[in-house]
């Protein structure tokens, strides 16, 4: 009776671990392979689902807003919650590569669009409020406010530019942006609307496509030099002045802009930041929601000086900059600082330098065998993201234990000071022998 008493404790346990993010009051639907379909992918409703893994910080950061998310929406958006560390057949049915990720699944329920806003209950919420219009809208039979057949029309995806708002949504913004001067009665603006909004669609979260009628709104494209419709231009993350704009040279069909699009958005991506590994928040800055971490064990500072540290660092940042649309992370640590961390990954062992590529979702790594340099590393890396190479897991199938470490001031090594014997004392001419 004991021992049955004990699996119950143990089962209820290990379902309140389970349920620890979301209670039952906090209105925000479990959602399991199990009950998906019935409830999100067969309902008439607009959902939003959460994909988290319960050892994410930022997931564990999200909890608050998006219980006051799922209060607020209360009766007008379904708000729901899928464990895709346990249920990854889910998390890959929808091509979650990181945590936390939030989809919003509104009329095409086999097509959801990424939220990749501010993670506050408010931005979560008009995103879902605009695809709840969005939703009407199409029920009613009607797009957007205009009708002329412009790009500026029906899907929500495409932004409606104005002289009033071109300014402080394009200029200054850390997003990059295409946007089509257009007049209503082009007839080559028609036929490129639809295409417009196909790839504003496949490109979300990545390139901003915006659509403004030059017919109304003349001072601005004057300002843009825009002579004949459709003029498409585009503009850089942080561009600041008219001058700034690059003319578009690509195609017209929606792959043509994808894909040339897609190339600026690569060019445009910033490189990762290569981060010391000092404390268990910087190892999760480097490496936690990244598919992939690249971590490197560096000699210690007395055995490979500042000079000879920043040449291997100034190689993984190289290094970083040609893999950077990965989106891996990168961290770095000196030999025998983190243990554990070593031994997780089991490098260390044969010498330093060394580096394990690691993935803490599948709890798989694999190291570095051939030489620590730029054109080995490469060859390492390009392995790994063709999918090639051996793996291991991790040791303990669990993130190591990270301890606090003071941060290397750029400087070299110094030796510790030798500590000064007091010779005074001792007698030198003392001539007594000790015998056995």
């Amino acid at each position: 009776m004991k021992q049955l008493s004990s699996l119950l404790l143990l089962a209820f346990i290990a379902g309140a671990a389970q349920a620890a993010f979301y209670s039952p009051s906090d209105g925000v639907v479990e959602l399991t392979p199990s009950n998906f379909d019935k409830l999100v992918t067969n309902d008439d409703s607009v959902w939003i689902v959460e994909f988290f893994a319960p050892w994410c910080g930022h997931c564990q950061s999200l909890v608050p807003e998006y219980i006051k998310l799922a209060k607020a929406l209360k009766g007008v958006v379904k708000v729901g919650s899928v464990n895709a560390d346990e249920h990854n057949s889910l998390g890959g049915q929808f091509n979650v590569r990181g945590f936390p990720t939030i989809k919003i699944f509104g009329a095409n329920k086999r097509s959801p669009t990424d939220f990749n806003g501010q993670r506050t209950a408010k931005a979560i919420a008009e995103a879902a409020l605009a695809e709840v219009k969005k939703k009407v809208q199409a029920a009613l039979g009607g797009g957007g406010s205009s009708s002329n057949g412009g790009s500026s029309s029906s899907d929500d995806d495409v932004i409606e530019l104005t002289e009033d708002n071109f300014d402080k949504l394009v200029l200054n913004s850390d997003d990059i942006w295409l946007v089509e001067f257009f007049a209503p009665w082009c007839g080559h603006c028609k036929n490129l609307a639809p295409e417009w909004a196909k790839a504003a669609k496949e490109l979300k979260g990545k390139v901003k496509l915006g659509a403004l009628d030059a017919t109304a709104h003349q001072s601005k494209a004057a300002e843009y030099n825009v002579r004949g419709y459709p003029t498409i231009k585009f503009f850089a993350a942080n561009s600041k002045r008219a001058s700034d704009a690059q003319e578009y040279d690509g195609g017209r069909t929606a792959s043509d802009i994808i894909s040339w699009a897609s190339d600026k958005h690569v060019a445009n991506v910033p490189a990762p930041e290569l981060i010391e590994i000092i404390n268990e928040s910087t190892f999760d800055t480097a490496c936690e929601g990244k598919p992939l971490c690249v971590v490197s064990v560096l000699p210690h500072i007395l055995d490979c000086d500042a000079k000879c540290r920043n040449k291997f660092l100034d190689t993984l940042r190289t290094l970083g900059e040609k893999y950077k649309q990965k989106q891996w992370g990168w961290g770095w640590t000196e030999g025998a600082q983190q243990l554990a961390l070593e031994e997780s990954l089991e490098v260390g062992g044969f010498g330093y330098p060394a580096m394990a590529v690691v993935n803490f979702k599948k709890m798989k790594f694999s190291v570095l065998k051939g030489s620590f340099s730029k054109d080995g590393i490469n060859e390492f890396l390009r392995d790994i993201s063709f999918g090639r190479g051996h793996t291991a897991p991790v040791r303990g199938a669990k993130k190591p234990a990270i301890v606090s470490v003071d941060p290397w001031d750029g400087k070299d090594g110094e030796l510790p000071a030798e500590e000064d014997i007091d010779l005074s004392d001792i007698d030198l001419d003392d001539n007594g022998k000790d015998e056995l």
